[in-house]
């Protein structure tokens, strides 16, 4: 059966700025804090760290930075989607703007994790593009400015709600994470409260002089978030 994701949720999000124990430690955290604050928090990994961390961790929601639209057999070099889901992997990452895929490559990838019921989580740029991959049917979609990665600054107002409205118009059972830029608690709280299901992100917490503190700053803001729209 399919992992399934609470309102309001949490991404943690190393990319390639951790790897082995380092990203084994943080999913640690990040799986104490998930009971703690009652919270799902995905957590993405390496694909080498999977399996790892997957035998040390019981409520993240593990992710896969990435996958391919294969199947067993010839592939060489490629990330074989059932190796994923035996590693201990529950979701995938896919067409994040460091490993963007072709529309045919990203239909092939998402069909294979639904096979495999690996949750899917997909990732545009634009209110068009947001508009077009919702109709290939993702459980979840990261909308983000190519632009705004890593930057420190939030999406704008007016990006927020055209991606948000480009997703919705074509599913409302499509979550919808806002991310790029956040780095603080009260950017979480800002987008959560402008109508995205969830938040996080990777250098605003990998970059923190004190990761888990700003884990717990984000979280706090998601629970204040739950609170004001009466989410429990």
């Amino acid at each position: 059966m399919k992992r399934q994701v609470r309102v309001p949720f949490l991404i943690v999000n190393p990319k390639a700025y951790i790897y082995g124990n380092e990203s084994l430690e943080l999913a640690k955290v990040c799986d104490a804090l998930s009971e703690e604050y009652d919270i799902d928090i995905i957590f993405t990994a390496q694909h080498v760290d999977i399996r790892m961390i997957a035998e040390a961790t019981k409520n993240i929601v593990l992710t896969a930075q990435h996958m391919d639209g294969i199947v067993a057999g010839r592939g060489m070099g490629h990330i074989l989607p059932e190796g994923v889901k035996a590693a201990g992997a529950q979701a995938v990452v896919l067409n994040h703007a460091e490993h963007a895929l072709k529309l045919d490559e990203l239909d092939r990838a998402m069909k294979r994790a639904n096979e495999l019921d690996l949750f899917t989580i997909v990732c545009c740029d634009s209110p068009e593009a947001a508009k077009a991959v919702a109709t290939l049917g993702p459980d979840m979609m990261i909308c983000e400015p190519t632009s705004g990665i890593g930057t420190g600054s939030i999406s704008s107002d007016d990006y927020i709600h055209a991606t948000n409205d480009a997703v919705k118009s074509v599913s409302k059972d499509i979550l919808i994470l806002q991310a790029a830029g956040v780095s603080t608690g009260d950017d979480v709280y800002k987008v959560v409260m402008e109508g995205a299901h969830g938040s996080g992100g990777t250098s605003g917490i990998l970059n923190a002089p004190d990761r888990k503190a700003k884990i717990v700053e984000m979280l706090d803001a998601l629970k204040r978030a739950e609170k004001d729209l009466g989410i429990k």
